[in-house]
């Protein structure tokens, strides 16, 4: 056939040319879209187990699924902002997340519940109990103040807490013995005794509700204990190598034996004895105020070999088993940072109403008789 039937049979057209072939896409294109799905799907995957895990967080607070036991005292002042009761509470520990506990409150309109007073919270409670408690109302109760003054025992601080209508000396008696608070200072100390509690109860004025909780009663001084316990605190008396115990216990035979003037004296005294055995003292502390305190009354040397206690310094060497009373700041700090002397001994001028002091026994006994006593 001829170019030009050619022509004639297309319509003057050309004739037309095969259609292209579709490249297959490259190995390396072919890769780059897997990753791509595959970053996508893992994206999803991480997003999916991101939202997963908020979500148990966010149930595990609001719940109070799984958490530390813990209790705190929280006070609500009138007109306070519900910013600030947030604030304290995650403070406190008694919540982990603030912004889930504002988005709760929101949603359930419990804002304007609350009332002002000091609440016991703990970490048993859930979001609603937490709410329910705060507005207990509990601030319509009649309020009394009772001061804890230094050197009062528990016996003692039970008796006026009891005297002053907060609670029995029944009730505070068997929380303090066999409630196992969780404060670091009392891990070693086993419950069965009130007595167990000597030394924690910090001195102080405190507000309380006629009737109320003696578990809130005694967590409150025991929370002030701990306040007062500054970290430095802790640090130095680590450093030290004694224990929180061993200082507490000489601050209270401290707070027993001295006026609130000579507490570095006095603790210098009992650290003597104790550091250097061998001294004449032999390990012997000697302090009347130890017989006081298992016998309370008055005994005279005479009968102090017949108290039979560990609580008995003229019968056993070193401390005691633990203290003897509450001490305060004062005397836990003489118990920290004793005066560096070189004495053994003291007794009070009764003319002076002062102490005074000796490196010997016989010193010591020559002072006695210029007394006069």
């Amino acid at each position: 056939m001829s170019q030009e039937e050619k022509k004639s049979r297309n319509g003057g057209r050309r004739e037309a040319e095969p259609e292209r072939r579709e490249k297959k896409p490259s190995r390396r294109r072919r890769r780059a879209g897997i990753s791509g799905v595959l970053l996508y799907v893992l994206f999803i995957i991480g997003v999916s187990a991101f939202l997963a895990g908020v979500g148990w967080v966010a149930a595990n607070d609001v719940l109070a699924l799984n958490k530390p036991e813990h209790t705190a005292i929280i006070t609500i002042a009138d007109g306070e902002k519900f910013g600030n009761v947030i604030d304290d509470l995650k403070e406190n520990g008694i919540i982990e997340h603030k912004s889930f506990f504002w988005i709760f409150s929101v949603m359930t309109k419990s804002k304007d519940k609350i009332a002002a007073g000091t609440y016991e919270l703990n970490t048993d409670m859930d979001y609603r109990a937490i709410i329910t408690n705060l507005g207990s109302h509990s601030a319509s109760r009649q309020e009394v103040t009772v001061t804890i003054t230094e050197g009062m025992t528990v016996a003692q601080i039970f008796q006026l807490l009891e005297k002053s209508g907060v609670s029995t000396v029944e009730k505070l008696n068997d929380t303090a013995a066999n409630h196992d608070y969780k404060f670091s200072f009392l891990e070693n100390i086993p419950l069965g005794k009130a007595t167990r509690l000597e030394g924690y109860l910090f001195p102080d004025t405190y507000k309380f509700y006629m009737g109320q909780d003696p578990l809130y009663v005694i967590n409150k001084m025991l929370v002030t204990f701990d306040a007062k316990l500054t970290e430095e605190m802790r640090q130095q008396i680590l450093d030290s190598d004694r224990t929180i115990a061993e200082i507490v216990t000489v601050a209270s035979l401290i707070e027993k034996e001295t006026d609130g003037t000579d507490q570095g004296k006095i603790a210098s005294v009992i650290y003597n004895r104790l550091d250097h055995p061998n001294a004449e003292t032999a390990g012997f502390l000697n302090i009347d105020a130890t017989i006081y305190y298992v016998t309370g009354k008055t005994v005279t040397q005479a009968d102090y070999q017949g108290v039979e206690s560990p609580y008995n310094t003229y019968l056993y060497k070193g401390l005691p088993p633990g203290p003897i009373a509450n001490p305060g700041m004062v005397a836990i700090r003489a118990a920290m940072n004793p005066d560096s002397t070189g004495y053994y001994y003291y007794a009070m001028n009764s003319k002076t109403g002062l102490h005074e002091y000796s490196k010997t026994y016989a010193e010591h006994q020559q002072k006695l008789a210029s007394f006069g006593d």
